[in-house]
């Protein structure tokens, strides 16, 4: 069987193992944000070779605090009760500033979904992820767009 990414990426550099559970939500969402980044531009390019200034301007929509927000609303009945946990306490957490594009609401709300997004590549849980991630997408219509 195939080790997975995750896997690969962690074992490629010496760590002493560390207690998921004492992570912050920040730590979480700092993770996850380069995930959901990762993932939107992988599924952008997927769909085709095209200018750098196109796929940067699809990503953008994609990666915006207010479409991270609506799908992390929009899965809501979806999500464990572990999982809305980790949703919840990325969305509550004391963040220091938000982008002035967004809402201070819908930051909280994108921080909460790149929280779950950071936990669940950190428990290997990526299918699960991508899972609700297109669900959401779907249930938003971002992908319409």
């Amino acid at each position: 069987m195939e080790e997975s990414l995750r896997q690969q990426i962690l074992s490629a550099f010496p760590r002493s193992p560390v207690d998921i559970r004492t992570y912050s939500p920040m730590a979480f969402a700092f993770l996850g944000d380069a995930v959901y980044s990762l993932i939107i531009r992988t599924m952008v390019v997927s769909k085709g070779n095209r200018q750098a200034e196109k796929l940067h301007n699809e990503t953008s929509l994609l990666v915006r605090a207010q479409t991270q927000a609506a799908i992390g609303e929009s899965i809501q009945d979806l999500l464990t009760e572990e999982e809305r946990s980790i949703y919840k306490r990325g969305k509550n957490a004391n963040t220091a500033h938000h982008t002035r594009s967004a809402s201070y609401e819908d930051y909280q709300k994108a921080t909460g979904l790149e929280s779950l997004c950071g936990y669940l590549y950190l428990l290997d849980r990526t299918d699960r992820m991508l899972d609700l991630l297109r669900e959401g997408m779907d249930r938003t219509g971002v992908l319409k767009r």
